[in-house]
């Protein structure tokens, strides 16, 4: 018996042992290891504040070129996607009729500067010389006369004639005296203002024929049609033989050697926007440097959205006017700004962003953060975190706030070179 009761409190015994060590490892099971996570310190950097949207390219210039002139098109010069330069000419109207008008307005103009030739060289002379030699006529008929009259008051006063003799020669004396008057203010109104007239007339009538001829070889250059810009033919829907409408384009003329994207972008961001600043527009050729030229003083009341313009050079041609394109553009950089990684954001649960911050301690805490510039892996924290601090940037995604985490070192290149 004693054999048998030593051997059950000897199972008995083991039993509880074991019992006692499964209790420990369930407690130790208990106790949540510590998360790993690698970390990285919060630090002050510049950060460049840019601005993106979608933009339409349009041309640096462009231009519907319109006929001056209602005529029938006589030939085109050019066609759809040629070069052309400033000044070229592209179409030519029929123009023989304005050239017979041209032709008879030049014929008009040489008559009229021939006409003030004679009037300045020969029927002024002429007037004048008249004018002068009836002066002098008078003058002399004056003179007799005035001499038969006092040689007639003399021999008046001797007795040896009549009174009437000497009246009837005081007469003559006063029809010479008038004659000689109407002479001298003949030569003169001739000399000082109808000369004078007759060559303003004349003048005239050479600056009106001059006008006119002009005017007609005007109308007859209008007859080709030139490029106001350089630049690449886009379309060109009119024919010889057809008539253009009035006010019609004959040739549409673009100038993509620049682009320009115009974008609209909201009131907000485009506060931070002025003319100058470096932009970047991206097409299906890649990126291409430009700069901002407009900034509109308006608001668009439909969308709440400012247009700005980003020019920029396009080498070889290969955006298109019409295109879709993306512009970035950098309207500042900030010196001294809060800078994280992005893969250091979560979201949190009662909305809006947050990090998690490691304590030296190694037990992490979850801050809410308000995030301000984003330029690629880099963000901008504007409150909630400072320099210094180390916030989790992998392992951090459904970690508690107090839990603890132990951190780990990111693996170095040269070990995924070897690994790879």
């Amino acid at each position: 018996m004693r054999f048998h009761y030593g051997a059950a409190s000897l199972a008995l015994s083991l039993i509880l042992l074991a019992g006692c060590g499964a209790k420990k490892d369930e407690a130790a099971a208990d106790v949540e290891a510590p998360t790993p996570v690698q970390v990285e310190a919060v630090r002050k950097g510049p950060i460049d504040h840019i601005i993106t949207a979608d933009a339409v390219l349009y041309p640096v210039n462009q231009a519907n070129v319109t006929a001056k002139i209602s005529a029938p098109v006589k030939r085109v010069l050019v066609n759809r996607g040629d070069h052309v330069k400033a000044g070229q000419v592209l179409l030519e109207l029929e123009t023989a009729d304005l050239a017979a008008t041209a032709n008879e307005s030049r014929s008009l103009y040489e008559q009229s500067q021939a006409a003030l030739q004679t009037v300045t060289g020969a029927t002024v002379i002429e007037d004048r010389n008249k004018a002068q030699s009836d002066l002098q006529a008078a003058k002399e008929t004056l003179d007799a006369a005035q001499k038969v009259y006092d040689s007639r008051v003399a021999l008046l006063k001797e007795g040896a004639i009549a009174q009437r003799q000497v009246d009837d020669q005081k007469v003559v004396l006063a029809q010479a005296q008038s004659a000689y008057n109407t002479a001298r203010q003949h030569l003169e109104t001739l000399t000082q203002v109808g000369q004078r007239e007759q060559v303003n007339a004349a003048r005239a009538q050479v600056n009106a024929a001059k006008a006119h001829y002009e005017n007609s070889e005007v109308q007859v250059g209008y007859g080709k049609v030139t490029s106001p810009i350089a630049g690449v033919v886009s379309d060109r829907p009119v024919y010889p033989g057809e008539m253009p409408q009035n006010g019609a384009p004959l040739i549409s003329i673009v100038d993509i050697s620049n682009v320009v994207a115009r974008a609209n972008i909201p009131v907000k961001e485009a506060s931070a926007i002025q003319v100058g600043r470096p932009a970047t527009i991206t097409g299906p050729e890649g990126d291409i440097a430009g700069k901002v030229t407009v900034v509109s003083p308006a608001v668009d009341p439909n969308t709440t959205t400012v247009e700005v313009w980003v020019r920029a050079p396009n080498p070889g041609e290969k955006l298109k006017p019409g295109g879709t394109v993306r512009v970035s553009i950098k309207a500042e950089t900030l010196q001294d700004a809060t800078l994280v990684s992005s893969t250091a954001l979560l979201n949190s649960d009662e909305g809006g962003q947050m990090v998690i911050v490691v304590t030296p301690d190694n037990v992490a805490h979850q801050h809410k953060v308000v995030v301000g510039v984003r330029q690629g892996i880099n963000v901008q924290i504007v409150s909630g975190v400072n320099e210094g601090d180390k916030v989790v940037t992998s392992g951090g995604l459904g970690l508690d706030d107090g839990s603890k985490v132990v951190i780990k070192e990111a693996p170095a290149e040269d070990d995924d070179d070897d690994a790879k």
